[in-house]
């Protein structure tokens, strides 16, 4: 999927701004009702998570339909060309009408969708606009919720059956089996955009490298068109590079290759030409694969040196927002890190464009976090996720084959591996399969393992990368580093093995901004410290391990509950991206270490 471009031949029109919005009352049941939206109605920003942008608890818990509204008018100028309303994210299903008939229905809140407005809009004709959200996670969505009735993240109902809850539990809400807040609406951009009606559909890149010189295998799908001459440039506009047809390679000459930071992470653009369109796509020339223990790019031993983040900012909520994006990767580069996972959905693209920009690694995950229920239920049997999944995976890499940037695939965030592992390995193992048929590069793909007994896990070891996520010393053995690190060294251990290269993608403690002790105990500023540095000496013992990741870049909003005080405290930086003592602590740390060769 090809994101909106202006130029000769292609037009944007952003429909973001403010638009009608409005509270299902749960006599709609995400039918638009123009009367109710009216009557009901009120200023909403979009792109934006609706949940904080009213000082009210009704949109803060709101738990079902919600509808949006806006007129808009494209103009006549437009009126022969090919006219696509896209979204960028609705979380977490969408039903979209065009003056009051149903255009698309579309399921999953963290990946773009289109429709096509040929003969359902008339250009300089004003058209209505609206868009009924659901909002609701259960077993059948991702990221999962819990059921109405059943233990969920963050609470503790002792004593209470949650059959007896269930009879109490008469509002309508949400049970999240997962640690971050459920923000929800139109989070990111709405545009239409326009193309020629003969038209290019898709551009595929492949990058190699072969001695000095990069090749380009491509392939460009077309509507309507016969033919299409791809012009390789470097990064200044000059021409370094030709090919005629829809599907081809091109060999570059002496090619600089995109180097993660603090390299050169250059960039060619790729412009594709056919009779009646155009559209530059901007790529970078690497390579990226897994030998032994070893995680390789451009056949150089890469370190993974970064975070677990989230698309998290006050008012905002999960909604698109460029000046914190920009914050962010300044602030990445400032701690001398080279790596984030998408923890625990797809981002914007827009942050995958400045990371390709910037040299930055990504770990690209999907949203599925949350595929269990304990030693009482079998998700794989009983949770109906798998054909969402695919189409989730699918729809991932469609959207984000082309990023440099982007060198492994997370099918999930913390599944179940333990209580049914069997029909685990058959799930994770099928469905690994499945992700590497999709890319066209091949890239390595993994998922990120929770705490669990690893022994019992026959999935987690059959991944391209391990990826574990441990909190000795915090949530197991809490606040004993001495313990913490001994039991460390026996699941290391463990890993060392299986012989594949190791990430630790998610490890930390909370830690309340400005709680300063003498002697450092949890929730304070020095044991944050204490605790990284002794897990990482552990780390820095063991060559498998090729990167660090602590949980979590920055401070953010989870579900209340008695585990949470005012969110998730782990971030290296408070939600307003202040730096804690931890964050000098790794920038001085990761200054020291080097992306390539770290560990020979």
């Amino acid at each position: 999927m090809l994101y909106p471009e202006t130029n000769e031949k292609r037009s944007v029109i952003s429909l973001d701004g403010v638009w009608s919005f409005c509270l299902d009352d749960g006599s709609n049941g995400g039918n638009i009702n123009s009367g109710f939206i009216e009557r009901n109605g009120e200023m909403i920003a979009v792109p934006a998570s609706y949940n904080d942008q009213k000082d009210d608890l009704r949109f803060r818990e709101h738990c079902g339909w919600a509808y949006y509204s806006r007129r808009f008018t494209v103009p006549e100028i437009y009126g022969n060309e090919r006219l696509v309303l896209r979204f960028d994210a609705v979380t977490h299903y969408a039903k979209v009408y065009i003056d009051g008939k149903l255009v698309c229905e579309h399921k999953g809140g963290f990946l773009p969708f289109e429709i096509e407005l040929d003969g359902i809009v008339t250009a300089g004709k004003k058209s209505l606009l609206q868009v009924a959200v659901n909002n609701e996670v259960n077993h059948s969505t991702l990221p999962v919720g819990n059921e109405e009735g059943t233990a969920f993240f963050g609470s503790d109902n002792a004593g209470v059956p949650s059959v007896e809850m269930a009879k109490v539990w008469r509002k309508k809400r949400n049970l999240p089996n997962f640690d971050f807040f459920n923000y929800a609406g139109i989070n990111r951009s709405v545009r239409i955009y326009t193309t020629p009606k003969d038209h290019i559909d898709d551009i595929t890149i492949v990058p190699d490298v072969k001695g000095k010189d990069g090749i380009v295998r491509y392939s460009v799908s077309v509507s309507g068109c016969s033919d299409a001459v791809v012009t390789i440039l470097d990064r200044d506009g000059n021409e370094v590079a030709r090919a005629s047809g829809l599907e081809g390679e091109i060999v570059i000459k002496d090619a600089k290759l995109w180097n993660p930071y603090p390299g050169d992470p250059y960039l060619y653009t790729a412009l594709v030409t056919t009779e009646s369109d155009k559209y530059s796509l901007r790529f970078g020339i690497r390579t990226v694969r897994v030998e032994g223990n070893r995680f390789l790019i451009n056949g150089k031993p890469f370190f993974f040196k970064g975070f677990g983040k989230h698309e998290d900012s006050a008012v905002h909520g999960r909604g698109f927002d460029l000046a914190y994006d920009v914050k962010d990767m300044s602030l990445i580069k400032w701690m001398n890190a080279n790596s984030f996972r998408t923890s625990h959905y797809p981002y914007a693209e827009e942050m995958y464009d400045l990371a390709d920009e910037e040299g930055i690694v990504i770990i690209d995950e999907t949203p599925a976090v949350g595929i269990g229920a304990g030693a009482s239920q079998d998700p794989y049997r009983t949770f109906n996720i798998r054909e969402h999944h695919e189409a989730v995976i699918r729809d991932l890499v469609a959207r984000d084959k082309n990023h440099p940037s982007v060198v492994m695939w997370s099918m999930a965030n913390e599944p179940d591996t333990e209580h049914f592992p069997l029909s685990a390995r058959e799930y994770w193992t099928s469905l690994y399969a499945f992700t590497h048929a999709q890319d066209p590069q091949d890239r390595p793909v993994t998922f990120v393992c929770c705490q669990n007994n690893y022994e019992a896990d026959l999935s987690t070891r059959e991944m391209d990368v391990v990826c574990i996520n441990r909190y000795y010393g915090w949530y197991n053995l809490s606040g004993d580093m001495e313990a913490a690190c001994y039991a460390w060294n026996i699941e290391l251990d463990f890993w060392q093995k299986i012989n594949k290269p190791l990430i630790i993608t998610e490890y930390g403690a909370d830690t309340l901004p400005g709680f300063h002790l003498t002697a450092p105990e949890m929730f304070s500023e020095e044991f944050q410290v204490m605790y990284y540095d002794l897990i990482n000496r552990e780390f820095d013992k063991r060559d498998f391990v090729i990167g660090e990741h602590p949980w979590n870049f920055a401070d953010f909003n989870t579900i209340q509950g008695v585990y949470r005080a005012d969110g998730n405290r782990k971030g290296l930086l408070t939600r307003d991206r202040r730096p804690k003592m931890a964050a000098h602590y790794f920038r001085k740390r990761w200054a020291e270490i080097p992306s390539f060769g770290y560990k020979k």
